[in-house]
């Protein structure tokens, strides 16, 4: 049980993206109200504002602005998360890019937060260049940073 009255749906339950994110919930909106109080909670702790503000430095340093989808890393290339694995010197290759709980745990923050910025940079705008996605994603992480 997660918050009060808060239940936990399996990910294996629902058919899914890699965000883990859905748009059948089961018997009402409560789910995806108990899951967004996650997400939020997720971005605005401690540790969620620390990878953030870590990221935006990443994603600064980056020297080619452009973002992929779907994998952590492919190449030379990352997604948002695949920045900041890589700039830690994380293994990324056998890292299952669908795993939240496990991406989470390497990257030390919630998998909320894991699955947001999936969402963010996989399927929130589908039709762009990863030259685009870069510079939305990166205003996405400043916007959530707080000052």
């Amino acid at each position: 049980m997660g918050a009060k009255g808060c239940k936990e749906y399996k990910r294996e339950d629902l058919v899914m993206s890699r965000s883990g994110y859905t748009d059948d919930w089961i018997d009402s909106h409560w789910p995806l109200i108990c899951w967004r109080g996650a997400v939020n909670s997720a971005l605005r702790g401690k540790r969620g504002q620390a990878f953030l503000k870590e990221l935006a430095e990443a994603m600064d340093e980056m020297p080619e602005k452009r973002l992929i989808t779907d994998e952590l890393v492919e190449g030379d290339s990352f997604c948002t998360l695949g920045v900041i694995g890589n700039k830690r010197g994380i293994e990324m290759k056998n890292l299952d890019p669908d795993d939240r709980d496990r991406i989470g745990k390497k990257f030390d923050i919630a998998p909320a937060m894991v699955a947001e910025i999936v969402y963010e940079n996989d399927e929130y705008f589908r039709e762009e260049t990863p030259e685009q996605r870069w510079t939305r994603m990166r205003k996405w992480v400043q916007e959530n940073i707080k000052e």
